[in-house]
């Protein structure tokens, strides 16, 4: 928008001074070089003059006759017929005499020694009135003129706001996938990218939506047809033993039901974290120990040897959830490796780079992507404790993501099986 109210204010200026230049040039051009008072007393002084060399009694006559023969409404009387003050009857005998104005017009009186107690006196038209109505002719073309340098610069400003609601009524109406093509010559371009910001994550948002709903309903099948049988099956027997034998397993059931809602829910809720990122500061070889340590009952459980190949630097980002993120890694590389796993971090200027390979069958070439969807798992892969619900690497993708980063699946060159590469932007403690 910041462009946009320099534009305004610089078309606003621009237009002012371009039209008022324009106009003044107009109104010179329209109006006659020489005085008008200037010239008409110049014509009374010399007719003046030319009275004085005729007898008194001739005057009256030849001014009736200069009347006629210029066209001019020109008179001569006595001063006495003037109501007038001695200062104004003084000043009709300078230079130029004297203009007085009335109702019909301006009226110039001129006198001298010679024609007292006589004078001359010409009415002049009334040019008032029409110098006015160009005026309000001048005005209304100067704002004409401004409202047309306006339209000019608010014309696109309309036409991409006008863009910006058809693409909010069609994703209104259901159509999650629209967008906004982003014209480099727009004012509210920023707008068009937070609109399409905010169009992608609603849309990310719905198709995590239903695919949990459907991965539910398909996942919870089992166990509920599980309880159904176990149910019926205690039911029908007498035998205390096996009616307890089936309650157990109903109790594991239920256990697993509980454990995959609670997955599924936690899930769900997982983006309300995104703008509640906790950042700070920490060394880094230590931090990976610390999750490490955590991890080691696992790791002797599936007699697995961890290698750490991690420097000291110091690291600037969500501490817990960046530790849930090399977490899930790990342990999807417990669950897969046969023997080894191999963590290293390293820090340049502008990412922290974080890889977990393991040595087991790895994953699929044509997997990499999806690996990181909700709920996806390989078929030909299923864990050890087959509790997997295909939840841990989207939450790592999450992370990556509020951190501004990403995160890859490959192929490990020194152990053989899957590499996953996490790679998030270096913050800095000033940077949020």
């Amino acid at each position: 928008m910041k462009k946009f109210y320099i534009a305004l204010l610089s078309s606003a200026l621009l237009s002012i001074i371009v039209l008022g230049w324009l106009i003044d040039a107009f109104s010179q051009n329209t109006h006659a070089p020489l005085d008008e008072f200037s010239m008409q007393s110049k014509m009374i002084a010399g007719f003046s003059k030319q009275l004085t060399t005729l007898p008194p009694a001739q005057r009256s006559n030849y001014v009736t006759k200069l009347a006629n023969d210029f066209s001019l409404p020109l008179t001569y009387k006595l001063n006495d017929t003037l109501a007038l003050s001695s200062a104004l009857l003084m000043q009709m005998q300078t230079h130029g005499g004297l203009i007085l104005e009335g109702e019909q017009g301006f009226h110039m009186l001129y006198s001298n020694q010679a024609l007292s107690p006589y004078h001359l006196s010409m009415r002049l038209d009334n040019s008032f009135e029409a110098e006015q109505r160009d005026d309000i002719i001048l005005t209304l073309l100067f704002y004409a003129g401004l409202c047309v340098f306006m339209g000019f610069i608010i014309y696109p400003l309309a036409k991409r706001l006008s863009v910006l609601n058809e693409a909010a009524k069609k994703f209104a109406s259901g159509d999650v996938k629209t967008r906004i093509k982003v014209s480099h010559f727009t004012y509210i371009k920023d707008v068009e990218l937070t609109f399409n910001r905010m169009a992608s994550q609603i849309e990310k948002l719905v198709a995590e939506n239903k695919l949990m709903a459907s991965s539910l309903s398909h996942d919870i099948r089992t166990p509920i047809a599980c309880l159904r049988f176990g149910l019926d099956a205690a039911i029908d027997s007498n035998d205390m033993p096996k009616v307890k034998q089936y309650l157990t397993r109903m109790e594991n059931d239920l256990d697993h039901m509980e454990s995959m809602l609670k997955s599924y829910l936690a899930f769900a809720t997982l983006e309300q974290n995104a703008n509640r990122l906790t950042y700070s500061a920490t060394h880094m070889r230590s931090y990976f120990e610390d999750i490490l340590a955590q991890l080691s009952p696992k790791l002797d459980s599936h007699k697995l040897s961890v290698q750490l190949n991690s420097s000291n630097d110091v690291i600037y980002a969500d501490l817990h959830w960046l530790a849930r993120a090399v977490t899930n890694l790990i342990n999807n590389a417990c669950d897969f490796a046969l023997q080894h796993i191999y963590v290293s971090a390293t820090v340049n200027e502008q990412h922290i780079i974080i890889t977990v390979e393991d040595d087991g069958p790895g994953i699929a070439a044509e997997n990499f992507s999806k690996v990181f969807s909700p709920f996806f798992r390989e078929n030909n892969h299923r864990n050890r404790a087959d509790k997997s619900y295909g939840l841990g690497l989207a939450i790592v993708e999450k992370v990556a993501d509020w951190h501004h980063g990403r995160v890859y699946a490959g192929k490990s060159k020194q152990l053989g099986g899957a590499c996953f590469t996490l790679k998030i932007a270096q913050q800095h403690p000033s940077v949020k």
